[in-house]
C-alpha cells in the first residue's frame, strides 16, 4: 500500500517533497520510454537517449512485467519471460544468465508486438506459435485448441493400456548408439578379415601340397568359410527363380506391414478429435511400435496435425484424416484397434460462460462445447469405440470433471465391461478408461 501511494502523482496527493516529485517524474518517463523507443526506433530518439537508454534483458523484462500486470495478466512474470525468450531466441534460464544483454531493434519490435497482443488477452501459445506437450513441442495457431497439461494425463493412461513394448530403443542418445554400432561393425569386419587371411594361408599351403587339385580344394574351402558363391550359380534353383523368391518375400513383408496388428508387430491406435495432433504424435513418438490414425472434423486442425507430424518426423507413423469422429475410418479397421483415445469437446454449455476470457475469446468454440452435460459427442463415440476395438483393447477419453460417473454408465451401456475414472494432477476426475 505504501509503495502504491508513493507512485501516485504528487499533485493528486497534495504533497510537495522534491525527492518524491523527482521519483514520480522519473518513473513516469520510465513507463513511457519503452514503447516510444520501439514504435519510433532508436534513430528517432535523441543522441542523448541513445547513449543513456539501452534496453537490456533486465530492463525489458521489468517493464513488460509491469505493463502486463496493469493489463490484468494473471501471471505477468511468466508471460514476460515467455515473450522475451521468444523475441530474443533465449531460454528463460538464459534471460537470467545474461541480464545485461542489450536487445537489438528487431528484437524490440518483435517484443512490442507480442506485448500488445498479450495485453489484449491473447494466449501465449498463439503468440509464440508453439506449445510444450510431454516430451514434444508442437505448433499451435488460432482456430485449433491449445494442448493442456491435463491432457498429458490422458496420454499417460492411454500408453499404460498398451501391451509392453517388445523392444526398447535407446532413442535418448542416438549419436552414442550410432557410434557404438559403427564400432561393432568395424570389429566384426576385422574379425572377418583375419579369418579370411587365415583361410587363404591354409589354401595356399594345401595348394603347394596338392598340386593340380588345389583349385578344387580352394572352392570347397571358400564354401566352408561361408564366402558368397559366384553370381548366377545356385545348386538349388536358377537365378531367375531365386530373384522371384526374393521379390515374393519382399511383397509378403510389405503386405504384412500394411495389414495391421494381425500380421505385424505394430499396434493400431485411433486418436479421435486430434486437434493439433499432440496426442497422436506423443503416442507415436513414445511408442515406435504404434501406428496412429488421427481424425478431426475441422480443416484447420487436420492441416495443423499433419504439419506437426511432418515436423516431428512422424509422418510414417501418424496418418491424419478428415472426418466426424470415427465415421471416416475404413471399415476394414473395425475390430482391430488396440487403443482408441480421444479429447473431444466436453465443456458443458453453461460452463462456457465462466471460462477465462483468453479461452472463450480466442479458442474455437467447436473444440470446447460438449452440449448441455458435455457428453454429446461421447454418447456417439462410445458405441463406435466398442465396435472398433479388438478384444482386450482400451478406450481412454478426457471429459469434464462433473460428468465422469454418467460417462462411465454410458460406456457400460455401450458394451464395455469395465470403466475406470482417473484423476488429474489437481485431483479432479478427468479421464475415463474403458476395457473392451
Amino acid at each position: 500500500m505504501a509503495a502504491d501511494t508513493a507512485r501516485e502523482p504528487l499533485r493528486q496527493r497534495g504533497e510537495a517533497s522534491p525527492l518524491l516529485n523527482d521519483f514520480d517524474a522519473r518513473l513516469r518517463r520510465e513507463l513511457v520510454r519503452f514503447p516510444v523507443l520501439i514504435l519510433k526506433g532508436c534513430s528517432a530518439v535523441s543522441q542523448e537517449d541513445r547513449n543513456n537508454d539501452v534496453w537490456t534483458v533486465r530492463r525489458a523484462l521489468g517493464w513488460t512485467c509491469g505493463y502486463l500486470e496493469r493489463k490484468g495478466d494473471g501471471n505477468p512474470r511468466v508471460s514476460s519471460e515467455w515473450l522475451l525468450s521468444e523475441a530474443c531466441g533465449l531460454s528463460r534460464i538464459d534471460l537470467y544468465m545474461n541480464p545485461d544483454r542489450p536487445l537489438e531493434r528487431d528484437e524490440l519490435d518483435t517484443l512490442h508486438d507480442y506485448v500488445l497482443r498479450r495485453g489484449k488477452g491473447e494466449p501465449l501459445q498463439y503468440i509464440t506459435g508453439e506449445a510444450p506437450f510431454r516430451y514434444l513441442t508442437v505448433k499451435v495457431r488460432p482456430g485449433v485448441l491449445i494442448p493442456r497439461p491435463e491432457t498429458e494425463v490422458l496420454v499417460s493412461e492411454a500408453l499404460a493400456c498398451l501391451p509392453p513394448a517388445a523392444k526398447r530403443e535407446a532413442a535418448w542418445n542416438a549419436e552414442a548408439s550410432a557410434q557404438e554400432a559403427a564400432a561393432v561393425a568395424e570389429l566384426k569386419a576385422r574379425i572377418e578379415q583375419a579369418r579370411a587371411a587365415e583361410a587363404a594361408e591354409q589354401r595356399l599351403a594345401a595348394g603347394a601340397d596338392g598340386g593340380e587339385n588345389a583349385g578344387a580344394f580352394s572352392a570347397e574351402a571358400a564354401a566352408d568359410d561361408g564366402e558368397e558363391a559366384p553370381r548366377g550359380v545356385s545348386s538349388d534353383a536358377s537365378p531367375a527363380a531365386s530373384r522371384e523368391g526374393v521379390d515374393a518375400s519382399a511383397g509378403s513383408a510389405d503386405s504384412q506391414e500394411a495389414s495391421g496388428p494381425e500380421g505385424d508387430p505394430f499396434l493400431l491406435v485411433a486418436d479421435i478429435c486430434t486437434g493439433s495432433g499432440c496426442i497422436a504424435c506423443s503416442i507415436a513418438s513414445e511408442r515406435p511400435d504404434t501406428r496412429v490414425i488421427a481424425v478431426d472434423l475441422a480443416p484447420e486442425a487436420v492441416a495443423l496435425a499433419r504439419e506437426n507430424a511432418e515436423a516431428l518426423g512422424l509422418s510414417d507413423r501418424v496418418k491424419v484424416i478428415s472426418g466426424d469422429l470415427g465415421s471416416s475410418i475404413p471399415e476394414r479397421y473395425l475390430g482391430r484397434f488396440d487403443l482408441i483415445v480421444s479429447n473431444p469437446p466436453y465443456v458443458p454449455t453453461a460452463v462456457l460462460d465462466d471460462i477465462p476470457h483468453e479461452v472463450s475469446a480466442f479458442e474455437p468454440a467447436l473444440a470446447l462445447d460438449g452440449g448441455a452435460d458435455g457428453l454429446d459427442l461421447f454418447r456417439r463415440l462410445a458405441p463406435w469405440a466398442h465396435r472398433a476395438l479388438k478384444a482386450g483393447g482400451a478406450f481412454a477419453c478426457e471429459l469434464h470433471e462433473t460428468h465422469l460417473e454418467e460417462a462411465a454408465a454410458i460406456a457400460r451401456g455401450a458394451g464395455f465391461a469395465d470403466a475406470c475414472i482417473v484423476r488429474d494432477l489437481a485431483d479432479r476426475p478427468r479421464v475415463l478408461v474403458c476395457c473392451a
